[in-house]
């Protein structure tokens, strides 16, 4: 049984606004919202030969590389405010992994991080995926692309985990559904 809350609801005031982030305050409780941005894609990238696609890059908030799936912002262009999910996906998945996918489904969403941020994650599958281009991001990224075998895969993570590699634990999440839709 799960219990309401009785706290009466505060608006949201702007403590502080920068370039892409604002930090707000609601009720005494302080949290980060994105500006410019209608949602967050997360790419759940697997080939036809059963890899995954991953993505590392450093991570400036962490002082440390990052190994992640390919992901970024929708709606975050000019004239492109109201981007579908899945083409802000294939779009992503393309410039930073240089991959382009046969079709994105759905997976799952939900909070990144829901004591610090408002930030809402969508998670989409991309089947079927292959290379068509270098990947590695835009100009002001450093993006290693990796094509892991399934087989194997868990023993790769920890190798890079020992490299000094922080992985984010989303990956995890991803394999599940790899699991779960695809048996592997």
């Amino acid at each position: 049984m799960s219990k309401k809350s009785t706290r009466k609801k505060s608006p949201p005031r702007v403590l502080h606004e920068g370039r892409f982030l604002r930090f707000m305050d609601r009720g005494g409780w302080e949290y980060l919202e994105r500006k410019g941005a209608s949602g967050v894609v997360i790419v759940v990238a697997v080939t036809e030969s059963r890899e995954m696609v991953l993505v590392e890059q450093y991570r400036p908030a962490l002082d440390a590389r990052v190994l992640d799936m390919p992901a970024g912002l929708a709606g975050d262009r000019p004239g492109e405010e109201h981007e579908d999910l899945a083409e802000a996906a294939r779009r992503e998945l393309l410039e930073e992994a240089g991959f382009e996918a046969d079709s994105f489904e759905f997976l799952t969403e939900g909070p990144a991080s829901s004591g610090s941020s408002a930030e809402v994650l969508t998670l989409l599958l991309a089947r079927n995926c292959r290379r068509v281009g270098p990947g590695g991001g835009d100009a002001d990224e450093d993006i290693r692309v990796h094509v892991v075998p399934l087989a194997g895969i868990e023993r790769w993570l920890a190798d890079r985990r020992k490299a000094g590699v922080m992985l984010d634990p989303k990956v995890y999440a991803g394999l599940y559904f790899l699991q779960t839709r695809l048996g592997v």
